[in-house]
């Protein structure tokens, strides 16, 4: 049986409309994965995590810093409360069950504030000496470098030690959550991925690599190996 991958979607609250990017489904399924998307119904997180072999966490808006404890930041944009609560939910019971989850861009903030830490509101005001991490390119290009941390689960997938990737950011995890390492670190020294030490597989990643999966090795081997931890 191929494993069932459930992906949070995004939430347009103008329009009550849910969305995902089809690049996302698309790595699943060159996994082969079978992709189902999740509505955020908190009422149906136990569900959920029943009917999922692994999680991936998808990108979006800004979380509400209210689950850090903070107010929010003059530079803080867009936000889905509805989603945040429902996905932080999520996330917890899918630690509990230790069931695998890959977060990506927004995803890996919501995974590090599940888990008991914080990000900056806004790296530009918040984090002196910041790159660039809000990329005028298309999707694919790979903007900007990563190192790896030697002795993390996420460079035993990649096998590298430093990467270029793509960037669509102003927000990033600030102080990592007990029981999670940063598995990768910009130039500048931000925060670009953390994994639990604790669970079989939960690794989040700062970039996109859906966007990159196509044409870059590494992003395959990121799906690949989240794929087969879900088996």
């Amino acid at each position: 049986m191929k494993p069932v991958i459930g992906i949070t979607c995004s939430e347009d609250y103008h329009s009550g409309c849910y969305y995902l990017s089809k690049y996302y489904t698309g790595a699943v399924a060159a996994c082969n994965g079978v992709p189902l998307l999740l509505p955020a119904v908190k009422e149906a997180v136990a569900e959920y995590v029943q009917a999922i072999d692994g999680l991936i966490l998808s990108g979006g808006v800004d979380v509400d810093p209210v689950y850090f404890n903070e107010e929010p930041h003059p530079n803080m944009g867009e936000m889905t409360p509805g989603r945040d609560e429902f996905e932080i939910l999520l996330v917890k019971e899918l630690l509990q069950a230790d069931k695998p989850v890959f977060a990506i861009c927004r995803g890996v903030q919501v995974l590090n504030i599940a888990a008991g830490g914080n990000i900056y509101q806004d790296i530009y005001s918040q984090y002196n000496g910041a790159l660039k991490h809000q990329q005028q390119a298309a999707r694919d290009y790979v903007s900007h470098y990563v190192s790896v941390g030697m002795a993390t689960k996420l460079h035993g997938i990649l096998k590298v030690e430093r990467l270029r990737v793509n960037s669509f950011h102003h927000q990033a995890v600030r102080d990592v959550a007990p029981g999670f390492v940063a598995n990768a670190r910009s130039a500048d020294g931000l925060v670009e991925g953390i994994e639990s030490t604790r669970h079989r597989f939960v690794i989040g990643v700062q970039w996109h690599p859906e966007c990159t999966r196509a044409n870059d090795v590494y992003s395959q081997r990121l799906f690949s190996a989240f794929v087969a931890a879900c088996r």
